[in-house]
């Protein structure tokens, strides 16, 4: 049996064979049909109960940390920009995916015309490398105030943080975008089932009937030279912050400068951490099930847009606080 290339979701590799599904022949279909968890199709409703549920956590969660942002003028600052700049990713990313998901598990409305695949396939691309970018403004944020915190202010000012975010939006705008471009060109003529609940790139590249090298290409520069440099910066920016830390001279004050960037680096670590996961996975677990393969693939795109204002919400002491004077005042 041939193998097809690696299904690429921005952050991992997901093999699958075309041969494991029935195909037809036809000529650049107006449809695609998204399996949902091939192999699971009974279980879907049981499988929609925990994806619901992280749904709705990520839309409470993230309004809620725009909303306590924009009530409190002492958290108007460039930490928390660039936190409501995530926030407005993961809810973006989530809405690009879940709604579609949810129909597939509850009414089986597995069709998805193709201009809405490839629109699902931009925004969720696009929201990946944006939420990566975020991240790397972060670690920005965290490396001047605490190597340079007498310039915090000076350096950090708020025309530099709109910059700084016009070109993370701007840089994962247009790398997102040469996928439906190139996705749009293609004949295809081997099936138009989509063995996962949404469109993804390489998903598509494996459908076509033309040489997709070139698209193969871009997307492993996509995964490797773009989100690698953002993990080597932020590493950098770590790697600085971490001697700045181990040169103040008590141990008190060391623990409570490491933990002003605690936050970030959980979340960091929820973004990164499973995408390498996957990748391993999907290197040497050939012999893994593909439903396995989709659903830690599933769970990897959406964990983080639960756990992002979680996260936040717990180990922030501003929105902690702001978040507890909102409920005893409504309560009293």
């Amino acid at each position: 049996m041939k193998e097809t290339p690696l299904c690429l979701t921005v952050g991992h590799l997901l093999p699958y064979s075309m041969t494991d599904f029935n195909t037809t022949d036809f000529t650049n279909p107006s449809t695609f049909i998204l399996l949902g968890i091939p192999g699971l199709e009974a279980a879907h409703v049981w499988i929609s109960i925990p994806f619901c549920t992280m749904y709705a956590i990520a839309i409470l969660g993230n309004s809620t940390i725009l909303f306590i942002v924009k009530k409190e003028p002492s958290l108007h600052g460039p930490m928390y920009y660039f936190l409501c700049m995530l926030a407005v990713t993961d809810l973006g990313l989530s809405t690009s995916m879940l709604p579609k998901m949810l129909s597939i598990f509850w009414f089986n409305s597995k069709e998805i015309s193709f201009s809405a695949c490839l629109t699902q396939m931009y925004f969720i691309h696009c929201f990946s490398v944006i939420q990566s970018g975020i991240l790397v403004a972060m670690a920005l944020d965290r490396y001047v105030a605490i190597c340079h915190p007498l310039r915090y202010s000076t350096i950090l000012t708020n025309p530099i943080v709109a910059k700084i975010s016009l070109a993370v939006v701007l840089r994962g705008g247009m790398l997102a975008l040469r996928y439906p471009i190139l996705a749009r060109q293609w004949p295809y003529c081997k099936t138009n089932i989509i063995p996962q609940p949404y469109c993804t790139h390489i998903a598509m590249v494996n459908l076509a009937c033309a040489d997709t090298r070139i698209s193969s290409y871009y997307g492993l520069f996509v995964l490797f030279c773009v989100m690698g440099l953002d993990v080597i910066f932020i590493t950098m920016s770590y790697i600085q912050i971490l001697r700045v830390i181990f040169s103040l001279p008590t141990k008190d004050a060391r623990l409570k400068t490491f933990w002003t960037c605690g936050s970030h680096l959980f979340v960091i670590l929820a973004f990164y951490i499973p995408g390498l996961f996957i990748s391993l996975l999907s290197r040497f677990g050939q012999n893994v099930l593909l439903h396995f393969h989709v659903l830690i693939a599933n769970v990897y795109l959406l964990m983080p847009l639960v756990l992002n204002p979680i996260i936040y919400g717990v180990r922030t002491k501003q929105i902690r606080d702001r978040l507890f004077r909102l409920f005893t005042h409504e309560g009293a």
